[in-house]
C-alpha cells in the first residue's frame, strides 16, 4: 500500500512506479535519519560550549545551561521519535479516516 506525505499521495494512486515511490520513500528515511544524526551532533557540540561557558565564569549562580539542554533535548527527543519511530500514513489509514468523517 502506499503512503501520504505532506505534498501528496505515492504510490500506485500517483501513477508512480511501486518500486520508484519504495525508493523515494526510502531516499527521504535516510536524509531524515542523516539530519537527526547531525542534529544531535551540534546539539552536543553547542550545549558543551555553554557549559564550558558556565564552568569558567563559575559566579555562584544555578547551572543555566540545564535551561538550554532540557529544552532543546525535548525537541530533540521529538525529532527521534517521528525520525525513527512514526509509522507513515497509510491508504487504509486515510479510508478509515475519511468514512468516520471526524
Amino acid at each position: 500500500m502506499g503512503t501520504i506525505e505532506a505534498t501528496g499521495f505515492r504510490g500506485e494512486e500517483s501513477g508512480m512506479d511501486d518500486t520508484e515511490g519504495r525508493r523515494e520513500e526510502a531516499v527521504k528515511r535516510l536524509k531524515a535519519k542523516r539530519d537527526f544524526k547531525n542534529h544531535v551532533v551540534v546539539y552536543l557540540l553547542v550545549n558543551a560550549l555553554l557549559v564550558a561557558i558556565w564552568a569558567v565564569q563559575a559566579d555562584g549562580g544555578g547551572f543555566w545551561p540545564g535551561w538550554v539542554i532540557g529544552g532543546w533535548g525535548l525537541g530533540l527527543a521529538l525529532n527521534g521519535w517521528n525520525v525513527y519511530f512514526q509509522r507513515p500514513i497509510t491508504e487504509d489509514e486515510i479510508r478509515r479516516e475519511m468514512e468516520t468523517g471526524n
